[in-house]
């Protein structure tokens, strides 16, 4: 069904219960750890072979595809059982990494369907079948925006510091690498959100025939590939759409705010796992897919840095007029924290831009002029629940999310396609592994 919201963390895990219950033989869900509030990780398995398959998904709160993607999953296992049989493997579905950061973000899905802005959602006549009144009940980038959160770099569970960082491993990250140690998985997936944009895959190492499969997947369902995402600067473009880890790449991630990290799904390469990372976009742009190339990279290079700048400069312009007011409630520190941080890495992320080949192709020149435009707004978007929902910041959140949205034609793609793009990918991938 078209335009259908995620559910909430609580509506996610009494789905999962009641499935189990319903199939007691088929699924089990047990806790493996908690976080740092003290909820529950819960990990959903199904079938019973010696081999594992891990999948990670709410490893960042604003994505809650993942959830759906797992759950939606082990169902088809639970009515299919010779799905996994044939494997003979285990299929373990850890349905939110980060459930503290979710219960914040998660408010947006209860966001305001019909509220579209020009240039949102689907048109009606684009969509067989579908008339204005199924278009306009899709979510809307202003929606999404008004309730967003996503914690600081160090606050993401799926990148635990390096050893040699004094801040200690948060508890949801020691659950997961608990996790990886005792189920060694033949295959790791981490299944991702992209607020705009188009979908990419990213290996630990390639796999052979998973490129052009996963091509086929997106374009049968329409979904625009990221010609060359910039998110893996050290890794290889195998083809349109998928990185591969070098032999001698990266054995730790470092974030524009300086935060380094091993990444959880690099850990898991000490077990021969092969992991996969598997972004879905909320809201398509055609335009990233164009791999036509660019006259003046390092121009496009310019105009993009000029907007992430200029656009933190005006964000503190506002913040400033507001005056001094110190959040209060736990919520509104964590929201500042993780908006001033991001007010904060311009300069270092227009370093790294300028350092690498970037706007090569129209297609990653488009994918900078949304990131370019992507900061600020997550930047705006939680300064303003920060302070109270200041007037000032709910209308530079609002004229942001218009323009990003109509720029850009950003189109909203249906939860479906969302989740069977991810799970299409992880059932090619885990064959070919398998």
């Amino acid at each position: 069904m078209r335009g259908t919201p995620y559910p909430t963390l609580g509506e996610l895990l009494r789905r999962a219960r009641a499935t189990v219950a319903a199939r007691p033989g088929a699924l089990r869900l047990r806790a493996v750890g908690t976080s740092r509030a003290g909820r529950p990780l819960w990990l959903l398995s199904a079938g019973h072979g010696p081999r594992h398959i891990l999948t990670v998904a709410g490893a960042h709160a604003n994505e809650p595809v993942g959830g759906v993607t797992s759950l939606s999953l082990a169902e088809r296992f639970a009515r299919e059982p010779a799905l996994l049989q044939e494997s003979g493997c285990t299929w373990n579905f850890l349905l939110c990494l980060d459930p503290d950061g979710a219960s914040l973000a998660g408010r947006w899905l209860t966001g305001l369907p019909g509220e579209g802005l020009p240039g949102e959602g689907r048109p009606g006549e684009g969509l067989p079948g579908e008339g204005r009144a199924a278009a306009e009940a899709s979510p809307t980038l202003r929606g999404y925006y008004r309730r967003f959160y996503r914690p600081a770099f160090a606050a993401q569970p799926e990148f635990p510091p390096v050893t040699s960082d004094p801040r200690p491993v948060m508890p949801e990250s020691e659950a997961l690498v608990r996790l990886i140690d005792e189920l060694r998985p033949v295959v790791q997936f981490s299944l991702h959100g992209v607020e705009v944009g188009g979908s990419f895959l990213q290996l630990t190492r390639a796999v052979p025939g998973a490129a052009a499969a996963y091509r086929r997947i997106a374009a049968d369902l329409g979904i625009p590939l990221e010609h060359r995402p910039f998110d893996g600067m050290g890794w290889l473009a195998e083809s349109p759409g998928v990185l591969v880890l070098p032999d001698s790449g990266p054995t730790e991630e470092r974030d524009p705010s300086g935060f380094t990290s091993q990444a959880t799904w690099l850990y898991a390469m000490r077990h021969g796992t092969v992991s996969a990372v598997v972004e879905a976009p909320f809201w398509s742009v055609a335009g990233v897919s164009d791999p036509r190339p660019v006259a003046e990279p390092r121009r496009e290079v310019a105009e993009a840095s000029e907007i992430l700048l200029g656009r933190a400069k005006q964000l503190e312009a506002v913040v400033g007029e507001l005056g001094p007011r110190a959040p209060e409630t736990p919520e509104e520190i964590a929201h500042f924290t993780a908006a001033r941080e991001l007010m904060d890495i311009g300069p270092g992320v227009v370093d790294t831009w300028n350092s690498a080949e970037l706007a090569t192709t129209v297609g990653n020149a488009v994918s900078l002029g949304v990131a370019a435009r992507r900061i600020p707004l997550r930047a705006a978007a939680m300064m303003r629940q920060a302070l109270g929902g200041a007037p000032a910041l709910d209308t530079l959140v609002e004229a942001w999310a218009r323009e990003l949205a109509s720029t850009f034609d950003a189109r909203w793609v249906p939860v479906t396609d969302q989740t069977e793009l991810q799970i299409r990918t992880m059932l090619a991938l885990a064959r070919a592994l398998v």
